[in-house]
């Protein structure tokens, strides 16, 4: 259970590293930026548009809310920008691999090598 813990907190930290870097990129269209930062901005705001303390409820629309506007904003970028941002967050991992990428995402960063 707990290194099933650590590797989803691994998964969670690689993603809002491509994010950031989809963010920054500049291939990545105004709206899916907007709705990235959107996104961003609901999760750390101290208000939700449903109170927390309703049980279930409270937690629900962030439940919601957050991965559907990442996921429309994921949809509006190129899947290019994507697999760049993956390639190079998987690059810069102390492993120099992302265990979670498949082969082909992870071909890009191997072009240089022998």
């Amino acid at each position: 259970m707990l290194k099933r813990l650590k590797s989803l907190a691994r998964s969670l930290k690689r993603e809002a590293q491509v994010y950031r870097l989809v963010l920054k990129d500049g291939r990545t269209p105004r709206p899916a930026r907007w709705l990235l930062a959107l996104a961003l901005g609901y999760l750390l705001l101290p208000f939700d548009l449903i109170p927390d303390f309703l049980p279930g409820l409270g937690h629900l629309d962030d439940a919601i809310i957050i991965p559907g506007l990442v996921l429309l904003a994921l949809k509006m970028v190129p899947a290019q920008v994507v697999a760049d941002c993956r390639a190079q967050v998987a690059a810069s991992s102390p492993s120099g691999a992302d265990p979670s990428c498949s082969d082909a995402e992870r071909e890009p960063t191997r072009q240089g090598q022998p």
